[in-house]
């Protein structure tokens, strides 16, 4: 007879039973709840200074599911050096894969955290666990590095700003689906995600192009949510034909296309490691160019209502407007700072004990 509760604990109880810090990492979104107090956020090359420590300093890690990729790690060979992994996931060939595991576990999630629960509560009888030092410093980095942006000092939008709002208007019951790029990170970042599959994302597929198509199966399935494909204005252009599907379906998607006129990733990497060379970045969609093409004509070729944002006050007023249009797609072109970063970054190939955070300026770059 198992003596697993008849219904397992999900990541939330087993959270709560342990008093234990909480990291999601960009696939894993939603899985449990930004607003709980054990929550750090996410990890990773752009996750926040505490999420990223917490992993790096701890002498724990129970990773469900999650796979050690290099983006969360940092270099290999430096991460969480200090740290036992008892690492979880139902394929045998993604344990030890990259980070030997100290305690290998091959199972459902759902399965093993009821197991978990049930050791751990046995343990709860004779030990009782102190965390308050951890805590403390944990607290003590969400305090002094919280997740944060400066204003673009060319006038234009923080793209941030537009996303945090879209996020903010539409509330944890709509679901996000995000392209390949800066935007990607933004859209992890500044949303606030409550509960799973509320974030749709191609992760380490590196996809151009996801996000429509993302949206559109979304709305299919949940029809009575409210979808968004948070987009960059070079994803867009990889499936935004699509929306004449949307259109002769009647399948009402938003689209915001977070329109910094570049392919701004790559554009970010050019000017922080190869002293600001452009090369093929620059798309000529946005501020300043020959708008090609012409998002708001475009939306409206396909049968969609197409809106132009270029400063702050028309953000909130756009965003309602799409939310109260049902009858068809809505795609806003929200037209951003190109020189918008993200951040805090861990540079690759290097430890994760170097995470840059940047709140008011951007971090001078030594020869570290």
């Amino acid at each position: 007879m198992s003596s697993a509760p008849a219904h397992p604990p999900s990541s939330l109880a087993f959270a709560e039973l342990t008093g234990t810090p909480v990291v999601t990492t960009l696939m894993a979104r939603g899985a449990f709840p930004d607003s709980h107090d054990q929550h750090l956020g996410m990890p990773g090359m752009h996750g926040t200074v505490s999420a990223v420590l917490s992993l790096q300093e701890a002498d724990l890690i129970i990773a469900l599911g999650a796979r050690f990729d290099d983006r969360v790690t940092g270099k290999v060979s430096e991460f969480a050096p200090h740290a036992t992994i008892v690492h979880v996931d139902v394929d045998p060939a993604e344990i030890s894969k990259i980070r030997t595991a100290d305690v290998p576990i091959v199972g459902d999630a759902k399965d093993v955290l009821a197991d978990l629960a049930v050791a751990f509560s046995a343990v709860l009888k004779t030990t009782t666990p102190d965390f308050t030092e951890w805590w403390t410093y944990l607290n003590g980095l969400r305090e002094e590095f919280p997740l944060g942006y400066s204003e673009p000092t060319d006038g234009l939008l923080a793209p941030q700003y537009v996303i945090k709002r879209i996020g903010e208007l539409t509330g944890p019951e709509g679901v996000y689906a995000a392209g390949v790029g800066q935007h990607q990170m933004w859209a992890a970042q500044y949303i606030k995600y409550e509960r799973p599959n509320s974030w749709l994302n191609s992760g380490g597929a590196g996809t151009m192009g996801y996000s429509v198509p993302a949206a559109m199966g979304a709305k299919v399935a949940e029809p009575d949510r409210v979808v968004w494909s948070i987009d960059g204005d070079g994803c867009f252009q990889m499936t935004n034909q699509e929306l004449a599907t949307c259109t002769i379906n009647n399948i009402p998607i938003k689209v915001a296309i977070i329109n910094n006129s570049s392919l701004g990733m790559v554009r970010q990497w050019q000017t922080l490691f190869y002293d600001g060379r452009h090369s093929f970045t620059d798309l000529n969609t946005g501020h300043g160019s020959a708008m090609v093409p012409d998002f708001v004509k475009l939306a409206e070729a396909y049968g969609a209502l197409g809106i132009r944002v270029t400063s702050a006050d028309q953000v909130d007023d756009a965003i309602k407007l799409a939310l109260a249009t049902n009858d068809r797609p809505v795609v806003i072109d929200f037209v951003v700072s190109r020189d918008a970063m993200v951040w805090p970054m861990v540079p690759q190939g290097v430890s994760n004990s170097y995470v840059q955070y940047a709140k008011d300026h951007a971090p001078t770059w030594g020869e570290e």
